[in-house]
């Protein structure tokens, strides 16, 4: 599996989001806690807005831990708005197409899971994406076909319905060839002013998901805490598990519901797949 944040709020460096708390993402690409593998290597992603509509994206498929352009990058770039993946390879090759963020036109896409048994259901899912994105997919992976399948249903007029639709086809898929619990996912998806995150499984047991507390609070229980005397008002966090054991930082976010942050708004709501 793999590990991911999204960040929104004032412009931050991204070192501050990747290398600085006490369990950054760069420290779980090696020591995860409560990933399915402590070693997430197989590659990373960053993807980051600033003056353009376009975000930017880096990937690599060196582990995270000993990329030194990743590094450098990160110690001299700041953004509003950030999407950071550490990959674990489910069975997909090691490749740069293959590393998330994924990225269409203004929108980034990151998953962690996996649809099960991926070879037997690729046809039919490749099948349902519109032909006229088709072209655009570049890698191998099940996250990328996900991400189009989303797409062709909607995601950017209505990404709640178009995440729910493209899982209950996912779903109806696997189950047709016999797959009992199709899909493992913790998504997050992005069209640079609003993230939304999913949570869900066709088991019900879905890989670890956290949210960062309202940061005015957070300052007030932690007044020395120079990381959160950074933050702005209005940031906001979004991973897979805590980077740190700062007490009242996070919140859990529920099985089975999405999750919608737009500045310091945060909104939770039931994520319920449409039937096949």
């Amino acid at each position: 599996m793999c590990r991911w944040l999204a960040y929104s709020g004032s412009p931050v460096n991204l070192q501050t989001l990747l290398y600085k708390p006490a369990y950054s993402l760069v420290s779980q690409s090696k020591h995860a806690r409560m990933g399915a593998e402590t070693t997430n290597g197989d590659g990373f992603g960053i993807g980051w807005y600033s003056r353009l509509d376009r975000p930017g994206v880096f990937h690599s498929t060196e582990p995270a831990w000993n990329d030194r352009n990743l590094a450098a990058l990160s110690e001299q770039a700041w953004s509003g708005r950030v999407f950071a993946h550490i990959r674990a390879s489910t069975g997909s090759a090691v490749q740069q197409t293959n590393c998330h963020p994924f990225r269409h036109g203004n929108w980034l896409w990151m998953h962690n899971g996996l649809i099960r048994d991926f070879p037997t259901v690729k046809r039919d899912l490749t099948l349902a994406v519109d032909p006229g994105l088709f072209p655009q997919i570049e890698g191998s992976t099940d996250s990328e076909l996900f991400f189009y399948l989303a797409l062709t249903f909607g995601l950017e007029k209505d990404p709640l319905r178009a995440v729910e639709d493209a899982v209950g086809v996912i779903e109806e898929t696997g189950r047709r060839h016999g797959i009992a619990h199709p899909i493992q996912m913790t998504v997050a998806t992005t069209d640079g002013a609003t993230t939304w995150a999913f949570r869900y499984s066709s088991e019900r047991q879905s890989r670890t998901l956290y949210r960062s507390t309202d940061v005015t609070a957070l300052r007030a229980l932690h007044p020395a805490n120079a990381l959160v005397a950074e933050l702005s008002d209005d940031a906001r966090l979004v991973v897979s598990e805590p980077l740190g054991d700062l007490e009242g930082a996070w919140q859990e976010v529920p099985e089975s519901s999405s999750l919608v942050v737009h500045g310091g708004d945060t909104e939770t709501a039931p994520f319920a797949p449409t039937a096949g």
